[in-house]
């Protein structure tokens, strides 16, 4: 089966959000309150990015993308 280009912009919108809102959460955990924001960021754009390549990655295996 192979899905439109539409459903596939759908898809990769659904994994972008979900990634957000995982480096979110971890952004927020992993922040101490006397700490700079500095670490906290650089560590929920890593969540981030990990997130959304897994989240692509298990998508192309299973042949959605």
């Amino acid at each position: 089966m192979n899905p439109s280009f539409v459903v596939e912009l759908l898809i990769f919108a659904i994994c972008f959000l979900l990634s957000v809102i995982v480096g979110i959460v971890a952004g927020l955990i992993s922040h101490r309150p006397d700490a700079p924001k500095g670490p906290g960021f650089l560590y929920a754009g890593g969540v981030f990015g990990s997130s959304l390549t897994l989240c692509l990655v298990a998508l192309s295996t299973l042949g959605m993308l």
